[in-house]
């Protein structure tokens, strides 16, 4: 999945995607133990898949806290001098 369509996704979406890739990942895993499993690379695909919906929910949660996050600093700077 591409980063832009991560973005164009809800933030419950992005949540429904990381769980539902969690699962697969986790069905993949018992395919694999149980050697039935036919595309071992599609557990490193999901993995960054997740990794990728995590990353854009983290810049969201900064865009949106990044302004008070700012000031904090700010402040503590011009306090110590």
């Amino acid at each position: 999945m591409k980063p832009q369509e991560i973005r164009e996704l809800s933030e419950k979406e992005r949540e429904d995607k990381i769980k539902d890739s969690q699962e697969e990942i986790f069905n993949l895993r018992f395919q694999i133990a149980t050697g039935k499993n036919e595309n071992p690379g599609r557990i490193r695909i999901l993995r960054r898949d997740i990794a990728r919906v995590k990353t854009i929910q983290r810049e969201a949660a900064a865009q949106g806290n990044g302004s008070a996050k700012d000031a904090d600093t700010n402040n503590l700077k011009t306090k110590g001098q």
